[in-house]
């Protein structure tokens, strides 16, 4: 069987909303105006619980391991790419299916194309923050390439991928929908605070952030979208049918944060803004990217309400993409609005001295 079949629903992890109780209050608070729409939306979360699951494709190659860390790619000679995804969320949304494949697409047109994937941490890692990660686990994977690589960093990858490259020697920089001026989230941060504050006992108790925490935080960004899509999914067939369930189960999947990590999110870049006041400090160094010298370019999505374009970082070459966080990335116009223009402007940086 290919692995764009489809298997039966028991073979995916969950099909629910997490966490599924905020989710029901969610949906009785946001259809409490209209029966027909609540119906609408308990109709598609019964469809999401129901449907099928395609499997995942191939896994790719392991090349290198630095503790929990992996580097897993298409391996060849041209210059290598590494994509770093954000520490929330599986990285396989850069690897979602054959069709969209960011890296494996990077891979076809002969690039050393590789992909990030953080682990799953223990307690044992509670004290490891975001600038550990960067310093603990991403830089000793770099140190293994052959070359200097491009660095493409996608949402809290890409504020991540910024301090490596400040770091260590880098051929270029990209970075995806990647939140840098952590004030532009205005007014959405005093929610987020007081979510923080509720939880930051248990989770300094834990040593861990669960998902479910992560999951609260984003919706309370965008509630009424969060179940409107749901409200659609009732009648959806097909490819779209198919595409939702991908990637809300890819949304609702993921390790959690460790503690540090996920104080660092909420402390210091959420409320404090260390980034985008230049005060963030990785390795014993401010990372400012203005002093920063390596080429470099964002990709903003401009309606973006994870990461709202007022958080982007102002580089000097911005692009913007009239299309959403996720679908950037994996969407019908992706590879038009962003894979093409990521690929061209990587061909056109200076060829390895």
């Amino acid at each position: 069987m290919s692995y764009d079949e489809p298997t039966r629903r028991d073979t995916a992890p969950q099909h629910a909303p997490r966490p599924l109780p905020l989710f029901m209050a969610m949906l009785r608070n946001e259809t409490a105006a209209s029966p027909y729409r609540r119906r609408a939306a308990l109709a598609g979360l019964t469809a999401y619980q129901n449907a099928d699951r395609p499997p995942r494709p191939p896994a790719l190659p392991m090349q290198h391991r630095h503790g929990r860390a992996t580097l897993n790619g298409t391996g060849g000679a041209g210059r290598p790419v590494v994509l770093i995804p954000s520490l929330i969320n599986p990285s396989t949304i850069l690897d979602l299916t054959t069709e969209q494949s960011l890296v494996r697409w990077l891979g076809d047109r002969g690039h050393a194309a590789w992909l990030l994937d953080w682990g799953v941490p223990t307690p044992d890692d509670r004290d490891l923050d975001i600038a550990g990660h960067v310093e603990q686990l991403l830089l000793p994977l770099l140190v293994r390439l052959d070359e200097a690589p491009v660095l493409v960093g996608y949402c809290l990858g890409g504020t991540m991928a910024m301090a490596a490259a400040a770091l260590h020697p880098v051929a270029g920089l990209t970075t995806i929908a990647a939140p840098w001026h952590f004030a532009g989230y205005g007014e959405a941060r005093a929610p987020l605070a007081r979510l923080w504050n509720g939880a930051r006992d248990a989770c300094a108790a834990m040593g861990l952030v669960p998902v479910e925490l992560l999951q609260t935080g984003f919706w309370t960004l965008d509630a009424a979208r969060t179940i409107a899509k749901y409200e659609a999914f009732a009648t959806a067939t097909g490819d779209a049918a198919r595409a939702f369930v991908r990637l809300e189960d890819w949304a609702n999947a993921g390790a959690p944060l460790t503690y540090a990590a996920g104080r660092s999110l909420f402390e210091d870049m959420i409320a404090a803004d260390l980034p985008g006041t230049g005060a963030w400090q990785v390795g014993g160094r401010a990372i400012v990217p203005q002093a920063l010298t390596c080429p470099m370019v964002e990709f903003v999505s401009l309606p973006d309400r994870i990461v709202p374009a007022a958080t982007a970082i102002g580089l000097p070459d911005r692009r913007d993409v009239a299309a959403g966080h996720v679908g950037m990335i994996v969407g019908g116009k992706a590879r038009n609005q962003l894979w093409h223009p990521l690929a061209d402007w990587i061909a056109g940086l200076p060829p390895p001295r």
